[in-house]
């Protein structure tokens, strides 16, 4: 009987150690018919929350509604953050999430699907103040104030290219440019996607002549860092998609470049 106990315990243990091939999160979202995205909402053109009628629209999300077309289920958006975007991921709180700007510290805890577009960031500020801020070292003084979103990759950033320069770092559903806009900061750091969209929204604000643009960095989406079956599915749906113009066409549609 000892002997029996045994190998049952054995058997369980084997059993518990094999490849979670079969726990995918794949496997999850066609058996349930449900693609879960996590999505800030935040993010013109990338993700923009309609607060009145809760849905969204934006370049992920017409990706992510594609995806899930492929795939042959709904998609559900999740809303999120961006402090706890890595966070929801890990947690198994979405399958997937929209762009985000590849970086160690996110690699850290999560998996990256490989990379569909590049960003760089920018300086914005209001145009009363474009006498003043023409560069970079401009605005890297003890008496400038840079905004940035916490959780970002803009936040670790403003640290890095304005050491000597006054951070603020607001939390979401706060922004950084609106910080700008209220005159509470100076300047704030984003994309050069969504800098174009803000300028275009609040013709108060410029975006900085700089030199040159900092820190060209990919963008991907964030999925379980041990789920290699989930990750190669969507990297392969991405290479698919590239081939075919997917990407091309949708870039055009949301004007990510001018």
């Amino acid at each position: 009987m000892k002997l029996i106990k045994t190998t049952a315990t054995l058997c369980f243990l084997a059993l518990a150690s094999l490849p979670a091939s079969a726990q995918s999160a794949l496997n999850d979202i066609l058996n349930a018919g449900v693609l879960k995205v996590g999505t800030t909402g935040d993010w013109n053109p990338m993700t923009m929350k309609d607060v009145a009628n809760n849905t969204y629209t934006g370049y992920d999300i017409d990706v992510m509604t594609e995806l899930a077309k492929d795939l042959n289920v709904e998609v559900e958006f999740v809303p999120t953050d961006w402090k706890t975007l890595v966070s929801g991921v890990t947690a198994g709180k979405y399958h997937i999430t929209g762009s985000a700007s590849v970086s160690p510290a996110r690699a850290k805890a999560a998996g990256y699907s490989t990379s569909y577009f590049s960003l760089a960031t920018v300086p914005l500020i209001l145009e009363t103040n474009a006498d003043k801020f023409k560069d970079w070292d401009d605005l890297n003084k003890s008496d400038v104030t840079v905004a940035a979103t916490l959780g970002t990759t803009q936040e670790k950033q403003v640290k890095d290219f304005f050491p000597d320069a006054t951070h603020q770092i607001v939390e979401a559903p706060a922004r950084d440019f609106q910080e700008v806009l209220a005159g509470r900061a100076d300047a704030h750091i984003t994309s050069n996607v969504e800098a174009l969209k803000l300028v275009e929204k609040y013709p108060q604000m410029m975006i900085v002549p700089v030199s040159a643009p900092k820190a060209p960095t990919p963008i991907a989406m964030l999925l379980p860092q041990d789920d290699q079956v989930w990750i190669n599915y969507v990297n392969t749906w991405i290479a698919l998609k590239e081939e075919r113009g997917f990407f091309d066409a949708l870039g055009k549609k949301w004007r990510l470049k001018e």
